[in-house]
């Protein structure tokens, strides 16, 4: 199994003027449109201002309209665009039996079809935590234990 690699563009922006409650919105929308990532970085800039360093890791095709969002949703003035290459392991999701309920598990395997990473995905151990009252980490542990 070879490594998955993909052509991406990583679209980034420096806001040292932004309300920090746009951010959630702004990420919501996001990844709505359809983009892979969406990271917050706190840096330092000029004259010491603190600022957050907006990453967005996307599909080509999707570049105008992230920019668009951008411009619409943040205070920014410009932004910066890279292609980057993005190399994964193959991976699949895999539904296990808990206690607790059915937990999806994300597997990566290695070139060679070993498992290299087992991991519950949160979203549907907080729909169970949700629907048990139990705390996310038990639905976790319940799945990880379920897959051994």
């Amino acid at each position: 199994m070879p490594f998955k690699k993909q052509k991406l563009l990583q679209i980034e922006t420096n806001l040292d003027d932004m309300n920090p409650q746009w951010y959630e919105p702004l990420m919501e929308k996001l990844f709505e449109m359809g983009v892979l990532d969406v990271v917050l970085v706190p840096i330092i800039m000029k004259k010491s201002r603190p600022a957050v360093m907006l990453q967005i890791l996307t599909i080509p095709a999707l570049k105008k309209k992230v920019m668009e969002c951008l411009f619409e949703e943040t205070t920014t003035l410009g932004v910066r665009v890279n292609a980057v290459e993005r190399y994964e392991l193959p991976r699949e999701i895999k539904k296990v039996k808990t206690s607790y309920g059915v937990v999806d598990v994300k597997i990566a395997r290695d070139m060679k079809g070993q498992v290299r990473n087992v991991w519950p995905e949160y979203e549907s151990c907080h729909e169970i935590s949700r629907k048990t009252k139990k705390p996310v980490k038990v639905i976790f542990q319940a799945a990880l234990k379920s897959f051994s």
